[in-house]
């Protein structure tokens, strides 16, 4: 049996998790009204580069003034690794 290797799973071999967060914002037309935005992506916990590296992207470039930030993020992985069966048994 051949496994096949996907950049993510090289990355969450190397600790990164499918990570989601819920962005609240207010519209610029409307800062009473909130609106929601939904992110996932792979990232690395505690510190969320890729997380940062977005927010501080939509602070610079999109109008829409930031409310609240909540983050969930995936349990780790579980490998199965094949094993050989110890005992063989044949029913007629």
């Amino acid at each position: 049996m051949r496994y096949h290797s996907t950049p993510d799973l090289f990355l969450e071999l190397q600790g990164y998790r499918l990570t989601t967060v819920e962005i609240l914002y207010s519209l610029p037309d409307y800062p009473e009204l909130l609106q929601t935005f939904i992110w996932q992506n792979l990232d690395l916990s505690p510190d969320f580069p890729r997380l940062h590296a977005f927010l501080s992207y939509w602070q610079k470039n999109i109008e829409g003034k930031l409310y609240s930030v909540n983050v969930a993020q995936a349990e780790a992985i579980n490998i199965a690794i094949p094993r050989f069966a110890k005992e063989e048994f044949h029913l007629h």
